[in-house]
């Protein structure tokens, strides 16, 4: 695959693209990775580390043009590498406002066949963008920046007759998408699948917390997984609220640093929180279902709660009936005693009593990729 990568400052992708290229590297199956503000940095060594895009706009096209210029030079398709990822921006939001961090002429000489932009929780992205550069910006900011990067990527790739191969991928704060950004770049023939379950009124159910954490970890074993749970601010929102109930100006979020080990903790503005309520909601609402799109199927788990009754959150329901609207091949993994209403089993390609049961109808269909665990 030939893949731009995107994301707005303070996804922090250099690391962990890294990580997806020495992944790749012990599977034999290589990619040539190329950091677009490295290499323009290294254009420009005057220019203070944090400080490039404080240069003129007609400066930084120059360099960013030079930069590109030598990854085209490097990966003509005639070349020896197979997989070629370049880390980049498609806007930026700065103290210039908003422009565009591409050129069309150049993108097309590079001929990518894929378009992956990268998404991480609000508060985390943040904390890092405030951590690395002299700016101000506040969460709305940071929200509207994510919005502007993920359309402006997906316009891309529709220009450059990718749409079929835009894909949103959520970094994640608590597990890390290494394996799923490996597969999507190394093996794109592997099936996608979006993992549907209850989440925000499930939080206290410890039992039924860990059944979703089992069935989300089989998946992802064979499959490429589009998880909604990767980038997860619902919560956030939920703890700000609590807090302006009992008058606090602030609350303090676990943060982690890249592979999931634990970091100090952040602390966030309620007020600031507040204030991107309705972005979160709409954001969440947007992204689940553009992952829905860009998957092959939908698998939902409906589990059973400590009352009797099934665990089917309306945003649940609306998954299934988006999916099935949009031609998707539905399956349900059913745990609980009641029998699922017409409104499940008519829209359901297949229903299943135990994800072990799902498992093993997808494997006598034939659905698992040879390579799919990597030597897991």
């Amino acid at each position: 695959m030939r893949a731009i990568v995107t994301g707005q400052i303070g996804v922090d992708k250099k690391p962990y693209l890294k990580a997806v290229r020495d992944a790749a590297d012990l599977r034999g199956d290589p990619i040539k990775l190329f950091h677009l503000g490295d290499m323009m940095y290294t254009e420009a060594p005057d220019v203070r580390p944090g400080r490039i895009l404080d240069l003129p706009i007609s400066r930084l096209a120059t360099l960013r043009r030079a930069a590109f210029k030598d990854v085209i030079a490097a990966t003509l398709p005639s070349s020896e590498h197979r997989n070629v990822v370049v880390n980049t921006h498609a806007t930026f939001r700065w103290r210039h406002g908003l422009f565009a961090a591409f050129d069309f002429d150049q993108i097309a000489k590079f001929e990518p066949n894929m378009f992956i932009c990268l998404v991480d929780n609000v508060e985390v992205v943040h904390q890092r963008l405030h951590a690395e550069h002299d700016i101000d910006a506040t969460l709305k900011d940071c929200m509207v920046w994510r919005e502007e990067e993920i359309l402006a990527t997906e316009l891309l790739a529709q220009a450059m007759g990718c749409q079929n191969n835009f894909f949103i991928l959520s970094r994640g704060r608590l597990q890390d998408t290494v394996e799923t950004a490996t597969r999507l770049i190394t093996r794109p023939e592997m099936r996608k699948v979006y993992p549907s379950f209850p989440m925000s009124h499930v939080v206290d159910m410890p039992d039924v917390l860990a059944e979703i954490d089992h069935f989300r970890a089989e998946l992802a074993k064979h499959f490429i997984t589009f998880d909604p749970g990767d980038v997860d601010e619902k919560l956030l929102l939920d703890r700000a609220l609590a807090a302006a109930r009992e008058g606090k100006d602030w609350i303090e979020t676990e943060a982690h640093s890249f592979g999931g080990r634990a970091g100090r903790n952040l602390r966030v503005s309620v007020r600031e929180v507040l204030d991107i309520a309705g972005d979160i909601d709409g954001q969440i609402y947007m992204r689940d279902f553009k992952l829905i799109d860009q998957s092959d199927m939908i698998v939902s788990l409906v589990p059973e709660l400590p009352n009797g009754t099934p665990g089917l959150s309306s945003g649940v329901e609306r998954e299934l009936q988006h999916a099935w609207e949009h031609t998707k091949e539905v399956y349900v993994v059913w745990k609980p005693k009641k029998a699922p209403s017409p409104f499940i089993t008519e829209t359901a390609t297949k229903i299943f009593r135990s994800v072990d049961e799902a498992l093993t109808y997808f494997e006598a269909k034939g659905m698992f990729h040879p390579g799919d665990l990597f030597g897991r």
